[in-house]
């Protein structure tokens, strides 16, 4: 990874672009929300504890710290379904189709906490391009904050982690993309500012993110917010 010493606007380098889906390439907080509260309600969890545990994380480990006393993988296809059915508000967020544009093919995946399933439901709906490849939370033993799912998705692109960049919005990708080794570019979308201090750049979404192929390497151009 390549940091200019003096860029305005900062230009990053690298090889391949690694990217969250929820939040990062979709909104889909709604959904996520509205099934987890109903999920939650089920079980006779308080609702807002749930949403407070769930952002960031695979699905399964988020029911694992709330129910350890339930099955895991049975509970995890019921939230599941739910979301799949809940497409209200599905959309692809700003700046995210102009940047996938401009990115060749090979050089970007999907690492999601979402399951494979629900994630391509998700990504045709917001009518995002889906990869061929995606890292879910059904590829990986262990989720975000674990460095496991970017070491995967780095390892499908065949690209060493320290020449990739992550695009997260939650502390626990934040976390998990800073202890593969990559560069990470955090947007606002869901956590404030002090949230994603890890971050190595902290943008409000991809609007204006501009990249370009020079030389076998990306070029990442974008105007970070002040912190």
């Amino acid at each position: 990874m390549t940091l200019p010493q003096s860029s305005s606007p900062p230009t990053v380098t690298c090889k391949g672009v690694l990217f969250d889906m929820d939040g990062i390439l979709i909104s889909s907080l709604g959904s996520v929300e509205r099934s987890w509260r109903k999920w939650a309600r089920m079980r006779g969890i308080d609702p807002e504890y749930a949403l407070s545990v769930i952002h960031g994380r695979r699905a399964i480990d988020s029911v694992r710290a709330l129910r350890p006393d339930l099955d895991g993988q049975a509970e995890t296809r019921i939230i599941e379904d739910f979301e799949i059915e809940d497409k209200e508000g599905l959309v692809v967020l700003p700046g995210v189709c102009d940047l996938i544009d401009r990115l060749p093919r090979d050089r970007w995946i999907v690492v999601t906490s979402a399951t494979d399933r629900l994630a391509r439901e998700r990504l045709a709906a917001a009518r995002v391009p889906v990869p061929q490849r995606l890292v879910t939370a059904d590829t990986v033993h262990e989720g975000k904050p674990s460095a496991v799912p970017y070491l995967a998705g780095a390892e499908l692109l065949g690209i060493l982690p320290a020449d990739c960049v992550v695009f997260e919005d939650s502390a626990s990708g934040v976390a998990a993309g800073r202890a593969a080794g990559c560069t990470v570019i955090a947007t606002t979308f869901s956590h404030p500012l002090d949230r994603l201090d890890q971050a190595d750049y902290i943008v409000p979404d991809l609007t204006g993110m501009d990249a370009r192929l020079t030389g076998g390497r990306i070029e990442l151009r974008f105007l970070p917010l002040e912190r």
